[in-house]
Parts: structure tokens; C-alpha cells; sequence
């Protein structure tokens, strides 16, 4: 089959392009700027895309997007993480929904912010979406696959949680100061994070790219997500150091803001993968302590 992929050369497209590879697919990354061989180029920023370079695939990855937890969120940031989203996804599925034959699927990106935050509330697929401002993108991010939904393209949202992976990511970011023994809970700890390490979540793209009745939301997290605390305290253990520390509230509105810092930095998110366990999908890592051990392990971020 072959496999288009825009974000190729991040976190997630890295490792999935190696993945197909591997199990004999022919991958087709989708790139910014010039294309080199075997590459199709589009600028979502300039509504381009080279379609022709698209006929023939059957499938096709959406992973592209500004990076939410970069920069504090000024009005400018946020406009970019939206446009970022909506501009690109419109694009691509407009230009899929044109193709004749289109392809069989597409899975487009989208996070577990769609819940918003909300407490130690499970969170599936059937969960009503949430309030403020990266629920308001996550929908509008999945509204935006429309025009390829119409055209019979099968579309499944890719509701992500934290991708755990030493190569890149928020785990990345973590490493230094707990290796120093300056790891710390955030707030009160309370809050749940959603996660999933990178291995399990390239192997439920594969998945879901045969599983033929699958479409609209689904969860990619692990089954079991985790309090802050209880996530620094596994990850100061996997280090072998101290995790004791606190970051208080107070600090992080300070440093971030009080929007990010309460939509994003101590948002819950408790969602649960019903919709791939009911598909029969093994997780390789289901539990943090297992998790860890292998996204600290996962250091290659060589562009698929």
C-alpha cells in the first residue's frame, strides 16, 4: 500500500514511516518546501499542495501542526496552532475528496484536549467535548476532515494523548532537571495525564489502517492513564532519582499564564481507548512503569 504522511519528520511520522517500511509499504512523505524524490510538496500556509503527487495512495497519515506547548500562548501562538490545524486539514481533504480513485483512509490528528478538562471523569470516544480553547481547535481540527468524509474517504480522529518517547516530546523536555533530582509534580499532582509511548502509538495507526470499521474519534492513549503525581514519582524512580519537588500553581500562571497553565499544563484528561480494545488492539506498554522503561529507551528520531 502506499502511504502518505504529512509531519513525516516528527515524533510520530518518523516512526511510522520506518514502521510501514519495514512491513513493505510504500511510504510518500509529505513535505514543506521543496519535495525531493518520492515526496509530495504542499504549503497549508499558501493553500498548496501538489495533488498530482498524490494519485494512487491509498492511504494517507495527517500528523502536521504547530507544536501547543512551545511558546506561551500569546494571541499570536494560538492563531498559528489553529490555522496550523484547520488551514492544513481543509486543504488535504479537499485535495483528497478530488482524487479519483480517492484513498481508503485517512487518519487525521487530534488530541485528547477535545474533552477538555475535566477531572477524574473517564473519558471515551462517546464523552461530549469540553470547553475553551484546545477543545475548541481539536473540533474544529475534526470538522475540518469533512470534505473528505463526504467523498467516501474512511476518516478516523485521532484523539492523542502525551506521546512518551526520550527522542522528543514533553518526556524529552522532563529529562534534564530530573536527572539533576529537580523533578516535580505540577499543582496539586491531581490532575490525570493520558499518555501512550511512541511504539504502541505508531503500531494503532498501522492497526487502524486496516481495520475497515473503524472510523471517526478514537482514543490513542494508554487504558491506563495516571495522576501527575503518580507520574513523576514513576518517572524519578525509572531515573533512579528524586522526585519531590513542586511546582506550584501559582509559578506556572506566572511562567505560562493562566490560560495554558489551566488548559494545558494541569488539564485532566482520563480517557480510556474503548474503541481499539473493543477492535481487539494489545497495547505493548498499558502501564506506566512498563512505559517509561521503553520511551526512555526510544531515542531515534532519524526522519522515516
Amino acid at each position: 500500500m502506499r502511504v502518505a504522511i504529512t509531519g513525516s519528520r516528527g515524533l510520530i511520522g518518523s516512526a511510522l514511516g520506518r514502521h510501514l517500511r519495514s512491513a513493505g509499504h510504500e511510504v510518500v512523505p509529505v513535505v514543506r518546501g521543496r519535495a525531493g524524490p518520492g515526496q509530495v510538496a504542499w504549503d497549508p500556509r499558501a493553500g498548496t499542495i501538489d495533488a498530482e503527487g498524490l494519485r494512487g495512495v491509498g492511504a494517507v497519515v495527517h500528523l502536521a501542526g504547530a507544536g501547543v506547548g512551545d511558546h506561551r500562548w500569546s494571541a499570536a501562538h494560538r492563531a498559528d496552532v489553529l490555522s496550523s490545524r484547520v488551514a492544513g486539514t481543509t486543504l488535504l481533504a479537499e485535495t483528497l475528496a478530488g482524487l479519483s480513485p480517492a484513498p481508503a483512509v485517512l487518519l487525521s490528528g487530534s488530541a485528547v484536549g477535545y474533552y477538555g478538562s475535566r477531572g477524574d471523569e473517564e473519558l471515551t470516544e462517546a464523552s461530549a467535548p469540553g470547553s475553551g480553547f484546545l477543545a475548541d481547535v481539536c473540533a474544529r481540527w475534526e470538522a475540518a476532515t469533512a470534505p473528505a468524509a463526504d467523498a467516501g474517504v474512511r476518516v478516523v480522529h485521532l484523539r492523542t494523548g502525551i506521546v512518551l518517547s526520550a527522542a522528543g516530546g514533553a518526556l524529552a523536555k522532563q529529562l534534564l532537571p530530573f536527572r539533576f533530582g529537580l523533578g516535580a509534580r505540577l499543582g496539586s499532582g491531581r490532575h490525570q495525564l493520558s499518555w501512550i509511548t511512541r511504539r504502541d502509538h505508531v503500531a494503532a495507526l498501522s492497526f487502524l489502517l486496516t481495520q475497515g470499521e473503524l472510523a471517526g474519534p478514537v482514543n490513542v492513549t494508554s487504558p491506563a492513564p495516571v495522576a501527575n503525581a503518580e507520574f513523576t514519582a514513576a518517572l524519578g524512580r525509572a531515573l533512579h532519582r528524586s522526585a519531590r519537588l513542586v511546582v506550584p500553581a501559582a509559578v506556572l500562571r506566572l511562567v505560562a499564564g493562566r490560560q495554558m497553565t489551566e488548559e494545558f499544563l494541569l488539564a485532566s484528561q482520563r480517557a480510556r481507548p474503548e474503541r481499539l480494545l473493543g477492535a481487539g488492539f494489545t497495547f505493548a506498554d498499558p502501564g506506566i512503569g512498563a512505559g517509561l522503561a521503553t520511551a526512555l529507551a526510544d531515542q531515534d528520531l532519524v526522519p522515516g
